[in-house]
């Protein structure tokens, strides 16, 4: 019989510690070719240096025990690569929380004022095409990108007469669920599978303007509120937002400009 790796070469040969390779064997992911009845020594084939490294790389990417038993006993290539991918998926999400969080702490851990700049404005009442919805907050990106597209394929660029935007019920932030309507000014609002024609009745909105990606909007959004209470009353109707430059101009977030606009009432001519 042919004595294999010591732990202690297997583990200089994978480059992983003893205690390492102790826990992934604790844990039924790796465990050693032989273990000797009488001593205990556990000894390792050269075909299990591959499998020690692949176990290695998952849990350094946070790949969940089960998941990594499941790659690990499939022999299916598509299979394992599709657990892979999933999870490098949610990897690449929370990356992007975590990058938003970072964006907005810096922001607000700056000046408090930001160097916003807030206007009140009269806006007259319209008539658009907009598609409605009734819209979880957690999933308002997503459904925005959906209605959007049906706007766009019903009306060319050509047809379009002002930046699109969106209306927003106080409730979906309140309570992480409200009546969302997105629309687009077009020279013949008509409708057309989801998509109607929207009155928006003139408002006067207090207005600043948020540059960038939306991943610290919130910060814009809780200064202008701020705002709002030092100089305007403010007026229990929906938030509108109007997307000047986004992701569907160009795919540079430094360059996305997006107005909010607060409802209010103005309290002085000042």
């Amino acid at each position: 019989m042919r004595r294999g790796l010591t732990i202690g070469e297997f583990a200089t040969v994978t480059q992983l510690s003893v205690r390492t390779l102790r826990r992934y064997h604790e844990a039924g992911l790796l465990e050693p070719e032989r273990v000797d009845p009488f001593t205990g020594y556990r000894y390792y084939g050269t075909e299990q240096i591959p499998t020690a490294q692949v176990i290695h790389r998952l849990r350094e990417l946070d790949v969940p025990l089960a998941e990594v038993r499941a790659i690990l006993a499939t022999d299916d290539p598509d299979r394992r690569a599709a657990v892979v991918a999933g999870h490098l998926r949610r990897l690449e999400e929370a990356l992007e929380r975590t990058r938003g969080s970072v964006v907005a702490l810096r922001r607000l851990l700056g000046p408090r004022d930001g160097g916003l700049s807030v206007e009140v404005r009269s806006v007259p009442g319209c008539v658009v095409a907009g598609v409605r919805g009734r819209v979880e907050l957690a999933g308002a990106g997503a459904w925005y990108d959906g209605a959007m597209a049906e706007l766009d394929a019903v009306w060319p660029v050509g047809e379009r007469v002002g930046p699109p935007g969106g209306q927003y019920a106080n409730e979906l932030f309140t309570a992480g669920v409200g009546d969302v309507v997105v629309y687009r000014p077009v020279r013949d609002p008509r409708p057309s599978g989801r998509v109607e024609v929207v009155e928006l009745p003139a408002a006067e909105f207090a207005v600043a303007v948020h540059v960038g990606p939306h991943d610290d909007i919130d910060v814009t959004y809780g200064r202008l509120g701020g705002w709002v209470v030092g100089h305007a009353l403010a007026v229990d109707g929906p938030v509108r937002e109007t997307y000047l430059v986004g992701p569907r101009d160009t795919g540079v977030a430094a360059q996305w400009r997006t107005e909010i606009g607060w409802p209010v009432f103005r309290l002085s001519s000042g």
